[in-house]
This record gives C-alpha cells, structure tokens and sequence, in this order.
C-alpha cells in the first residue's frame, strides 16, 4: 500500500479527517479558560515554535525572505481568520453545530477557486450541487431553527462562520498558486507563528478574563499537538498534493465525529432538523466533488 504515488497525501486526508472532528470540542473546552482571541494567539503561537524549531534541529531548509512573507500572510488570513471565527461562533453555539456549519466551506473554496485567476469555471453540475447544499444550509438557520432556543446566536455564529470559511479558503488557494520550495511542515510552522504572533495585540485589546482550569489547559495541549501540529501539518501537505475536491472530503467526516463529541461531553441538542440539514449539505458536497471529479478527468 505505501508503493502507492499517493500514500502519504491521503494519509494526511485521514489525519485531518480524524484529528480536526476533534478539535470543535477542544476549543469548546478551551474557552473554558482562554479568551477566542487569546486562544488563537496562545495556541498557535506555542504549536509554530514547536514546529519550527522541530525543524531548524531536523535540518530542513528554510524558505527565502519572500516566500517566508508570503507564506507568513496566507496563514494568518486562514487561520487567523478561520479560527478565529470558529473560537467566536463558538462562544455563542455548540460545537457540533458550527462543525456542521463549516461543511458548507467547500463551496467558498470553490467559488472562489473560479473568481481567482488562474479562473477554474463553474459548470452546471457543480453549480446545481451548490445550490442544494445551500438549501440545507438555509433549513439549518432558516426561521423555524430560530425558536431552538439559540434565537439570534444562531444567525450570528453561522455569519461569523462564513467569514471564517471565507477566510480559509482564500487563505488556502492563494498558499496552493504560490510557488514553494519548503517543506510543507515548515509551512505550516512559518503560518502558525506568525498567526500566533499577530494575534497577542489582538487579544490585549480585546481583553476579557483568563480563568486556568486543567481541563482548559489540558484542552489546549490537546489543540497545540492534535489539531495544530499533526492536523495543521497534514492539511497542508495533503493540500499541496490532492486535488481541492479529493481535499474537501474531510468536511464530510468532521462534523460527525463533532456531533458525536459534543452530544456525549457536553449533551449538546442535534434534532432531526439538523440532522435532516446535514444530509442535505453533504449531498450538495457530494454532487460537487462528483461534478468537479468528472470535469478533470475529462481535462485530463
């Protein structure tokens, strides 16, 4: 199995498929302690020196000053964004909703994937699967959701998300054209230090308590290793050798590994409105990736 061309990339997929399901609980029970902002900037900062001293003691080659810009940006826009929304929606919904919330992100990678040259269009196949995704995205957070007991929390946290989806995946297609010489680890440690870097005058001015707790603490161990180091690590290199649409299928398997965590910790409520969103959004997902498969085989 490991002679296959493709080994490594696709065990990076499982890795993050695995890893980053539970990651929507470990920052719930981090802001149990930490601030979203002040999350953001402990736990990247801590998990990009980790990786990049890793690095330097492994002998890897660092990238040039430009390429080290670059690459400094692009991770502060995916994960200073995209993190930082999904600590923020999670202070006002359970995390295996905005877990499930998220799923709708590969539509932003691909809208955008076709706005930012080089421009890959949309056909019809694919843009009929966006649409019903998006209509479980709008059972999911449509008026009759509101009398959930989440009332406006909910609109708000799905806004913030999308902000973060957007942010992501911007983040991520412009890391994906630029050209690189480094190692997809040093990558990912250049993006998490400067993310964590960026983020302590953001959380000073933001303010709000620290109250340390060992399970707070413990939970951000758990983020730094499991969802940084290894997760963050993986998601790289499988972005650098898969294609977006093979890449996106982690959105299927997170949500529900979220879900299942959420319910069993925190006893967080999934009905069947949610549920029934669910299968909607991962069959919009599906009809997508099916449609985008079949558009490159044919280029191919």
């Amino acid at each position: 199995m490991r002679s296959h061309p493709q080994f490594w990339a696709y065990a990076a997929l499982v890795s993050v498929c695995i890893f980053w399901g539970t990651t929507y609980l470990g920052i719930r029970m981090a802001l149990e302690s930490f601030p979203p902002m002040s999350l953001v900037a402990v736990r990247y900062t801590i998990s990009g020196v980790l990786m990049l001293a890793g690095a330097l003691l492994a002998g890897v080659k660092l990238p040039s000053r430009k390429e080290w810009t670059r690459t400094s940006l692009n991770g502060i826009v995916i994960l200073g964004i995209g993190n930082g929304c999904l600590a923020v929606a999670e202070t006002m919904i359970p995390s295996g909703l905005a877990a499930l919330m998220i799923t709708i992100g590969p539509f932003w990678m691909l809208g955008l994937d076709a706005a930012l040259p080089p421009r890959t269009r949309l056909h019809l196949p694919t843009i009929l699967g966006l649409a019903v995704g998006m209509s479980g995205a709008a059972l999911l957070v449509g008026p009759g959701a509101l009398d959930g007991g989440l009332g406006s929390n909910l609109v708000k946290g799905f806004l913030v998300l999308q902000f973060g989806c957007f942010g992501w995946s911007l983040g991520s297609l412009l890391q994906r054209r630029q050209p690189t010489e480094a190692h997809p680890i040093v990558s990912g440690a250049i993006q998490q230090l400067a993310t964590g870097l960026a983020f302590i005058p953001i959380a000073w001015l933001a303010g709000g308590p620290i109250q340390l707790s060992g399970r707070g603490v413990g939970a951000v161990v758990y983020l730094v290793i499991f969802g940084s180091i290894v997760g963050y690590s993986s998601y790289v290199y499988a972005l650098q050798h898969l294609p977006v649409a093979v890449l996106s299928i982690y959105n299927y398997i997170n949500p529900v590994v979220a879900v299942i965590l959420g319910w069993l910790v925190y006893r967080e409520p999934f009905g069947s409105r949610e549920f029934a969103a669910m299968i909607i959004i991962f069959l919009g997902v599906a009809m997508v990736k099916r449609a985008e498969s079949r558009r490159a085989a044919r280029a191919a």
